[in-house]
């Protein structure tokens, strides 16, 4: 006989391609943000179609890690920082808290400044005051938005990532260097070469979408009435199946727009030999001329809808990692009187990243050095990570496959010796 919980549990979670069209889409949008635009560009500009193969060798990557974050949240009831407080030494939680809010932090301004960039080709106003403007913006939908209201207008902001595709196509790439891009993998040791490498894998992989998806899977659970930690935990074989589904549907779109962002740069400004790109504006103006103004006007509509997601979900997450190494309350289904301290968290860090705008940095090149950042930051959390869904204290039986952990395992050394790689050149 069947566990009526279980069957309840599962009756809940059947939403079908509504369900793959909400979490796994909107952390493969989120992987998609400005900074992963700028990074992908300034890739294609710089290397042309010999780099179009890290999107099919990412996916399985990214796959792997989103996938482990996922089952962590559900399976444990808990976000991925009250794991590490639950689970982990005091030390630990402290030093990748520290490590993760600054990439968060860092790369939400840089997503800032590469939208206020982008939205300035079509209102000439002055750059910081946009910025200030889409801060102020999105903090007010973080704080009078419910969990739900957000997560069903970020499946939408996700569909802004199908103008990539659409200014690709515009740019007539070359079929044969296509194919060859893609299926031929080709690699310089040199510095530039694997910083870019090195970005994109950070881009790909940002630490954030880790702490999203854990904490995306407990939001749902409380969204659908289970507000204690004893009914969250816990995950069916349905279940899983699901999330596996989700996740596979999320990064496979994911990929594929960071596949057609390296192809439309790859295939304009490569080849006209405008190989540096300072800012959004200028990648997406070098479009015009090359590929017509739709080409142009696609590839900036795409950074600021994405951009509208992405920033979101880094100062929330930001906020959800604080509140959980420090035992606050912490949900965007809770009002803000409910967890005050969670939601000044969040208008920290957007002011934060906002006045990391006046610094003078340039956006674009920030964007890709955020990445930089990532790549960095992420080989020690995505370790972290394996560790724990292999540990039975924190989920019982559902310890990872071997196929899981080959997975894992095999993504975790590619970061880090693609970091390591990147240091070796440093010494050239």
């Amino acid at each position: 006989m069947s566990d009526p919980e279980d069957d309840k549990r599962a009756s809940s979670g059947r939403k079908g391609i509504g369900r793959a069209l909400g979490l796994g889409l909107i952390t493969g949008a989120a992987d998609d943000d400005p900074s992963a635009i700028g990074t992908y560009a300034s890739a294609g500009a710089r290397f042309g179609p010999d780099i179009l193969w890290t999107a099919p060798v990412t996916l399985p990557m990214m796959y792997a890690v989103v996938y482990l974050s996922s089952k962590l949240g559900q399976v444990s009831g808990r976000g991925l920082f009250h794991v590490i407080r639950d689970y982990y030494p005091r030390w630990l939680l402290w030093a990748l808290l520290v490590g993760v809010l600054a990439g968060n932090i860092i790369e939400a301004a840089a997503d800032l400044g590469g939208m206020a960039a982008a939205i300035n080709l079509f209102l000439p106003l002055p750059v910081p005051l946009i910025v200030v403007a889409v801060g102020v913006a999105i903090f007010t939908l973080q704080l009078a938005g419910s969990y739900e209201l957000i997560r069903n207008l970020f499946r939408w902001l996700a569909l802004a990532l199908l103008a990539y595709v659409g200014s690709a196509l515009l740019a007539n790439p070359d079929g044969a260097a296509v194919l060859r891009g893609t299926l031929m993998p080709r690699i310089e040791f040199s510095r530039e070469f694997l910083s870019i490498l090195v970005a994109i894998i950070g881009t790909t992989l940002s630490a954030y979408l880790y702490t999203w998806q854990s904490n995306e899977e407990v939001e749902e659970e409380i969204a659908q009435g289970r507000t204690k930690l004893a009914e969250r935990k816990g995950a069916t074989d349905g279940e899983l199946r699901r999330t596996r589904r989700d996740i596979i549907i999320g990064m496979t779109f994911s990929n594929l727009v960071m596949y057609f962002i390296i192809l439309s740069t790859a295939s304009t400004l490569y080849k006209e030999g405008r190989t540096e790109i300072e800012t959004a504006a200028q990648a997406a103006e070098a479009l015009r001329p090359i590929a017509g103004d739709a080409a142009g006007i696609l590839f900036a509509a795409g950074i600021i809808g994405v951009g509208f997601l992405a920033v979101p979900v880094m100062t929330t997450g930001a906020a959800y990692d604080l509140a959980q190494a420090l035992g606050w309350r912490h949900s965007l289904d809770a009002r803000p009187g409910e967890a005050k301290r969670f939601y000044i968290a969040i208008g920290a860090f957007t002011a934060l990243a906002v006045l990391l705008n006046f610094l003078g940095f340039n956006p674009m090149k920030a964007l890709v050095w955020s990445g930089i950042v990532q790549g960095f930051s992420t080989p020690p959390l995505l370790l972290l990570i394996m560790i724990m869904t292999n540990d039975r204290r924190i989920m019982g039986e559902r310890t990872n496959s071997r196929f899981t952990n080959v997975l894992g395992g095999t993504t975790t050394a590619a970061v880090f010796l693609a970091s390591a790689g990147l240091v070796a050149t440093w010494f050239m």
